[in-house]
């Protein structure tokens, strides 16, 4: 095992440790063993790491429990610009029990908001009032976060999870054991990307189409070669196809040309405005399919110039949504 591998484990491992000593009763040190999948001996030694960075964990000889009452980060000096932009995030993507993370990052920053000067925090509030982002819409079950604890317990602790899963490749329930590598949120939803074992390759799952989840104690490790970005490569989004990438070719109508510019929709596009006003949009994909839904959103206002398998694609979309309407018509 590399020491980067190490590092992270330990980390993920310490983290672990903070919060069992700090809920409930506390726990002894055998079952703070088993929840970190250690051994007691490595348990005594992060506890004397925890007590050196300052975590204040107590032992109780008679019930034979560790426990951390009381502790909280230090204060910090915070600018009015840093204190803007933690309120006014904390108050449009916390408290709603969307994502995990955001309702405790919420919590905090409303912690942290009463440490403030009485002044700067009104003039926070007002402030932020005013400000409103809108994020992306959500899974309507995204918030539903058993699935995703679950998977930060075995990429924490190395576990081969037994899943059942609502697969829309193979339009059935399916069952595998899945060595989970990377979390990811994407558009609307929490995927996790790691070794099948029915597929006996890296799969990409929507954390909301998990139907069961069981730790075996079965271990794994991520390969050091496995990266991210490597794995999706050109992938318009997450679904990246085997074979070479596609040389995209699309041209967007003057209606929608400059709404098209404005975005960074892929890290390989290019964009030229033509001098009567249409966009000439390129970029290389790994795969069709995600791009072609994509095109289809501007319906009308974009053509496919290349290559001729995804003009072809966008045709028979575009026919089939006509046969539709002919007939209700």
């Amino acid at each position: 095992m590399s020491p980067a591998v190490k590092k992270e484990k330990r980390t993920i491992r310490l983290l672990r440790l903070t919060q069992l000593v700090q809920s409930g009763p506390g726990r002894n040190a055998s079952d703070l063993a088993k929840a970190c999948s250690v051994d007691r001996r490595t348990v005594f030694r992060d506890l004397a790491a925890l007590r050196e960075s300052g975590l204040p964990i107590e032992f109780d000889p008679k019930t034979k429990r560790y426990s951390a009452r009381g502790w909280a980060l230090p204060p910090v000096q915070l600018t009015a610009e840093e204190s803007l932009a933690l309120f006014g995030l904390a108050n449009e993507f916390g408290g709603q029990k969307k994502l995990p993370f955001y309702d405790a990052a919420y919590n905090a920053a409303r912690k942290i908001e009463q440490t403030l000067p009485k002044r700067l925090r009104r003039s926070v509030a007002s402030i932020t009032r005013a400000i409103e982002i809108q994020s992306v819409e959500l899974n309507k079950r995204v918030g539903e976060t058993t699935s995703f604890r679950q998977l930060i317990e075995a990429i924490a602790n190395r576990h081969v999870l037994h899943v059942t899963y609502g697969s829309l490749t193979e339009w059935e329930t399916i069952e595998t054991e899945l060595q989970p590598y990377r979390l990811l949120f994407s558009q609307h939803c929490w995927y996790v990307l790691g070794r099948s074992s029915m597929h006996g390759e890296v799969r990409t799952f929507n954390l909301d189409r998990f139907k069961s989840m069981e730790a075996l104690t079965k271990r794994y490790t991520i390969p050091r070669s496995f990266n991210l970005d490597r794995h999706l490569g050109n992938a318009w989004r997450l679904i990246p196809d085997t074979g070479p990438d596609s040389h995209v070719v699309v041209r967007f109508t003057p209606f929608v040309a400059q709404n098209v510019a404005e975005v960074k929709w892929h890290r390989t596009q290019q964009t030229k405005l033509l001098s009567d006003g249409r966009l000439e949009f390129r970029a290389t994909v790994s795969g069709l399919t995600e791009i072609c839904w994509w095109i289809l959103r501007y319906g009308d206002q974009a053509e496919v110039l290349q290559p001729v398998r995804l003009r072809r694609m966008i045709a028979q979309r575009a026919q089939n949504l006509a046969a539709i309407y002919q007939e209700s018509a």
